[in-house]
């Protein structure tokens, strides 16, 4: 099996679309065209990791975070960054980052972290914005089942829960070919009348050209009318953070207990007890303090994240429980569910888990 055999079913996973536009994904260091001899998972692809794939026959290192964020200007080895990477390319290791991707994915990072707690009724604390497009064509009543059902195939027509979404209405065209036409319909010269189907349907916008290949490839006309705009909707299943629900509520006390033992947290930091139950909880793995507000806007009786500043818990404003739970904590069990991924989707290749604890921050 070759390396990019092993980078598409990643992209099933976390697809790179998903990713912010500040961040680093995918194949970051190494040939996709070489055969794998194993796969190894981590958190931070650091020399101690590489190290380890090397003793574990592992040529395909899969983090969670980019090693490579910005741009190198030099590699000589004099930070950890750059070890990493020359070590990588000394012994043939290609790395591959899900980062961002797998932050917005609804089965990501975040859910994992709702999962671990147990929360229930889950859904997206920050939808994505600018993500969904609207294609609108025109074309025959007789070639509207084909045309639709290739959008349909292409990934077009999902809304939420439900998929095959379109809206259709009936109508007449009018057109005149000049002498280098070639109508299906009518004659070159002559002004032609005739039905016509509109269909409309929407699709996230990293599938453009595979929707509009679908269309071209399966519409009937010569000339495919048609218009793609973007739309203000916010996308549901896609974006940061998460909010779900206890089971059972917990006074505040006995909830970040809860948590500290569930992710396995050295120390949790938190602005003032409110002396309310906890029942819904926001969460949002990683650095997040840009969303405090969101969880408030969104009822939740407790926000948990990591990488807050001393003024950041001032943001409570006595409406809400804010908790640090850790950068590494928050995001624990990620590379256990990149591992059992891709072992349902390969079960006769080598996946690793990594055995480096590569969080840098210690506690007394």
């Amino acid at each position: 099996m070759k390396i990019k055999q092993i980078l598409t079913i990643l992209e099933e996973m976390a697809p790179l679309a998903y990713a912010e536009d500040f961040d680093n994904v995918g194949l970051l260091v190494g040939n996709q065209d070489n055969e794998a001899t194993g796969v190894l998972v981590c958190h931070d692809a650091l020399e101690s990791v590489i190290d380890e794939a090397i003793a574990k026959n592992c040529n395909l290192v899969v983090c969670f975070h980019p090693i490579l964020f910005s741009g190198l200007k030099k590699i000589t080895g004099k930070n950890y960054v750059e070890r990493a990477v020359i070590k990588a390319i000394k012994n043939d290791i290609a790395i591959y980052a899900v980062h961002t991707a797998l932050d917005n994915h609804k089965d990501g990072v975040n859910k994992i972290f709702c999962d671990a707690l147990g929360l229930k009724n889950t859904k997206v604390l920050v939808p994505k914005q600018n993500f969904i497009q609207k294609l609108i064509t025109y074309t025959t009543p007789e070639n509207g089942d084909k045309v639709r059902n290739a959008l349909f195939e292409a990934g077009a027509g999902t809304i939420g829960n439900y998929d095959n979404c379109s809206f259709n209405s009936d109508g007449f065209s009018t057109y005149q070919g000049n002498e280098n036409s070639n109508p299906v319909i009518g004659t070159k010269g002559e002004l032609t009348q005739t039905d016509e189907i509109k269909i409309e349907v929407t699709f996230e916008k990293y599938l453009q050209s595979k929707i509009l290949k679908a269309l071209f490839s399966n519409h009937v006309y010569e000339e495919v009318a048609y218009e793609i705009y973007e739309l203000q909707n916010q996308h549901q299943n896609i974006g940061l953070g998460m909010i779900g629900s206890l089971e059972t509520p917990m006074s505040e006390t006995e909830f970040l207990t809860f948590v500290k033992d569930k992710m396995q947290c050295g120390s949790i930091r938190h602005s003032a007890f409110l002396n309310k139950n906890i029942s819904k909880v926001a969460v949002l793995g990683g650095s997040g303090s840009y969303a405090i507000k969101n969880a408030i806007q969104a009822g939740a009786d407790v926000y948990l994240t990591a990488d807050l500043k001393y003024h950041n818990f001032y943001e409570s404003e006595n409406q809400i429980l804010i908790a640090d739970i850790g950068h590494f904590e928050s995001e624990r069990y990620t590379k256990n569910y990149i591992v059992d991924f891709l072992k349902e989707k390969i079960t006769n290749f080598a996946i690793v888990l990594s055995e480096e604890n590569t969080n840098p921050v210690k506690y007394l």
